[in-house]
């Protein structure tokens, strides 16, 4: 019977029950994954309305994702970072979420010392395997939302885990029964998603959750997980790979609200950034995220590119503090001894630093002509310049009042004595065949010798 969605105020007829098609052989969609080329993108013009929800967040998968690709962080790393994460999403918890794991002493204990903070946001999480023992383990820490393995992708079910489809319903839903007999808020990681069936098993799979969820008047969270980051938004792709479509087929035929869809990206083909920004246009409000994209292989989606993404889209930062991402890039750098690559957004050693001459003129006439947005101001990285053979006199005179604060009348013009005694020194080292750039050390160094000399 068609009846009112109010929503879009048109009758709309609700004829989609998607089965589990428990097929005899793996779907493993050969002509999209052929694995001896490049993955194929393919659309069939099938468009799905954009749909963001009426509020969006971040969650944080920094300690546990983010520490399979790196030496494990001590406890009172933990608390160093959490501190960050709490202060970074601000106290409208926008980063809603930290995720755990439990296994060691170490995560223990680091999650003890984060739980002692008393922080309402972000919330922690974990991340368990399915077992009895696991469920007691966060139930008796006093967790209430854990995520779970739910693989999904006919290359998980027939070839990892060799049992078929319904095999593997049958498995997930007693597992997930078992989480909710023990008071806990389940998170489903469909792990592979982008390489599923999604009619044939997430579908009907998903529904069967909400189905459990409401019986149980428990919520069901969906975390629809990008695992080798094949995910696409362009518009009209074709599923698996179509995010639009994936978070439609959630939220249309299985019923999950926006607040339980949660977007868990990898970058392997640079798009982790724009596909968790594309699950956030067409329906889903949690996109998960770890520190400086550290995560497996390529990385996960930078949580602070997303803390931008964020104020782009919705035109504020409601509350979260941005320059806590400059905290967090020096963190990792002097403390963990982690090398940031010099051009990574927002937080990398050269993303606003200029060595063009020309550019440099156009800074010292007017920042915002060379300088993303007031990166001082947003950031605390006041954009600046590295002098070489292609600085210039302007290059020169804006690393002057760059690093010596000089501001208003005491700025100096690129005409000064000074630029010029410096240009001539730097002419001469790349004349004698210098090809690396000049330190601000050797810059003082050239200052301290001009004002002898005067």
């Amino acid at each position: 019977m068609p009846e009112i969605n109010k929503k879009s105020n048109l009758l709309e007829q609700e004829i989609y029950n998607y089965t589990l098609q428990n097929v005899e052989e793996p779907n493993l969609y050969r002509d999209l994954f052929p694995y001896i080329e490049i993955p194929k993108v393919s659309f069939n013009h099938r468009r799905v309305p954009m749909d963001m929800p009426d509020e969006i967040w971040i969650t944080d998968t920094t300690f546990r994702d983010g520490q399979q690709s790196r030496e494990p962080y001590t406890p009172d790393q933990i608390l160093d970072i959490f501190d960050m994460l709490h202060r970074l999403g601000g106290d409208n918890g926008i980063i809603k979420q930290t995720e755990f794991f439990i296994y060691s002493d170490k995560d223990r204990k680091g999650l003890e010392f984060c739980q002692d903070r008393g922080y309402k946001f972000p919330e922690i999480t974990t991340w368990i395997r399915a077992t009895q023992n696991d469920f007691k383990l966060v139930k008796d820490i006093g967790i209430q939302e854990t995520g779970i393995l739910t693989s999904c992708s006919d290359y998980h079910i027939f070839n990892k885990l060799k049992i078929n489809r319904k095999q593997a319903i049958d498995q997930y839903i007693s597992i997930v029964k078992q989480a909710l007999e023990m008071g806990l808020k389940p998170r489903c990681h469909l792990e592979d998603v982008t390489r599923a069936d999604i009619y044939g098993f997430v579908l009907p799979f998903v529904t069967e959750l909400m189905k459990l969820s409401k019986e149980a008047k428990i919520p069901i969270k969906i975390r629809a997980c990008d695992t080798m980051g094949y995910g696409v938004g362009y518009t009209g792709a074709s599923l698996p790979r179509s995010i639009p479509g994936i978070i439609y087929g959630l939220k249309k035929y299985c019923g999950v609200p926006s607040s339980l869809i949660e977007w868990h990206g990898h970058n392997d083909f640079y798009k982790g950034v724009v596909n968790a920004a594309t699950a956030w246009l067409f329906g889903c409000s949690g996109v998960n995220c770890s520190l400086l994209g550290i995560g497996e292989r390529t990385g996960n989606v930078p949580l602070e590119a997303m803390v931008i993404e964020y104020a782009s889209l919705r035109g504020t930062l409601d509350g979260m503090n941005a320059s806590v991402i400059t905290e967090i890039a020096e963190y990792y750098s002097k403390e963990l001894n982690y090398k940031i690559p010099q051009q990574t957004p927002f937080i990398g050693k050269n993303f606003n630093v200029t060595r063009a001459g020309i550019h440099a003129d156009g800074l010292l006439k007017d920042e915002e002509i060379y300088n993303i947005f007031d990166t001082e101001t947003i950031l605390k990285r006041p954009a600046s310049v590295t002098v070489s053979d292609m600085s210039g006199l302007a290059g020169i005179a804006y690393w002057l009042n760059g690093y010596y604060n000089l501001t208003g009348e005491s700025k100096i013009d690129k005409r000064d004595g000074i630029c010029v005694y410096i240009k001539e020194w730097v002419d001469e080292e790349y004349k004698n065949g210098r090809t690396t750039v000049i330190s601000d050390d050797e810059l003082v160094k050239l200052v301290d010798e001009y004002e002898a000399k005067k």
